[in-house]
């Protein structure tokens, strides 16, 4: 996926991110721990995206709120209730074109917990803790997931030359 643009506004999405219909509005959820953030590789048993690696995404169910929806999946795909939450916060919408060209409109958030252990479901058959600059390093991820780790300030857009002489920095931004 491609980002087609951000959304606008604190928290409100631009014009464009209305006609998106709902089967195409999602969350996706950042789960940080101290300095870290839980990576999760999507198990074989769903048909989209198997093997590879993701935050916490959901589709909105109807009448729920992003908020709403984001506690429910962070509780269903790795066992966080609210109690364990030190904070949830909420980034921008983001819009962003699939392979056909289609836009998704994804809510996105970052879950700061207390806890190290999470429970996952069927949905994933694993998690790793890392680094948030190191989330490159997870070769098979989900395309979009660097559109939500910059997004969320989880990667930067440019790590700065390290000093006199370096090279300059190269962009993490999305492929």
């Amino acid at each position: 996926m491609s980002v087609v643009e951000a959304a606008s506004g604190e928290g409100v999405p631009s014009r464009a991110a209305h006609d998106i219909p709902a089967d195409r509005t999602v969350i996706a959820a950042v789960i940080q721990w101290r300095d870290k953030i839980a990576l999760f590789r999507r198990s074989g048993n769903l048909g989209d995206d198997s093997g590879l690696w993701h935050c916490i995404t959901g589709f909105m169910e109807a009448g729920a709120t992003p908020e709403q929806q984001t506690l429910e999946e962070l509780f269903e795909e790795a066992g966080l209730q609210p109690k364990d939450l030190l904070g949830l916060l909420p980034g921008p919408d983001l819009v962003v074109a699939d392979g056909l060209g289609n836009p998704w409109l994804i809510h996105t958030f970052t879950a700061l917990t207390s806890r190290r252990r999470l429970t996952i479901n069927w949905e994933n058959d694993a998690y790793r803790w890392t680094a948030a600059h190191k989330a490159k390093r997870f070769a098979n991820r989900v395309d979009w997931l660097d559109n939500v780790l910059d997004a969320t300030g989880h990667v930067p857009r440019t790590i700065p030359a390290p000093g006199p002489g370096a090279s300059p920095g190269r962009s993490l931004g999305a492929a």
